[in-house]
């Protein structure tokens, strides 16, 4: 294995860890018994700083191992596609949108479009789950208030604190 490959799997191995982390240590109860964390932020940040290879697999592997240890076991498969597709969805997005230039609107939609993915898959995955089109869309003002504490705070960190940093580390 070269060292680039060594450090890409690396940095996803940290990169799942810090998901794991940040969906388990800020957690906002909702009324059906989810809750709203930080782990979409990291969904989105994992996209954009490794690809949408080894950014799903750092974003899914992160959140769904939260899943398994905050006793939503039955959510942690779907998690696992979910987030996966959230990131490779930021990640097409931001590239498409943004091009060559790394732009903060590429960002912006990409972390849109990673949201849009989260929601639908969660309501897509209930509805079967309960078997209840009206069950899980008691899930949905959870997800958005998820989905726009992740878009905003991955955008926020990646262009305060992640562009800055060389890309010689």
């Amino acid at each position: 294995m070269n060292g680039k490959k060594l450090r890409r799997l690396t940095l996803s191995a940290v990169l799942a860890a810090f998901t794991c982390v940040a969906t388990l240590i800020v957690r906002i109860p909702t009324p059906t018994k989810g809750y709203v964390n930080l782990g979409d932020c990291l969904v989105n940040l994992s996209a954009w700083i490794l690809g949408p290879y080894y950014g799903a697999a750092a974003a899914g592997i992160g959140s769904a191992l939260a899943d398994l240890f905050a006793g939503y076991a039955v959510y942690a498969a779907a998690t696992l596609v979910i987030k996966g597709l959230m990131a490779a969805a930021s990640y097409g997005t931001y590239k498409a949108v943004s091009g060559k230039t790394h732009s903060f609107a590429g960002r912006i939609s990409g972390a849109i479009a990673a949201e849009l993915v989260m929601a639908s898959g969660y309501f897509i995955f209930e509805a079967v789950l309960y078997g209840s089109i009206a069950t899980a869309a008691l899930g949905i003002t959870g997800n958005i208030a998820q989905g726009i504490m992740g878009a905003v705070s991955s955008v926020v960190i990646y262009e305060a604190v992640i562009k800055r940093i060389p890309r010689s580390i």
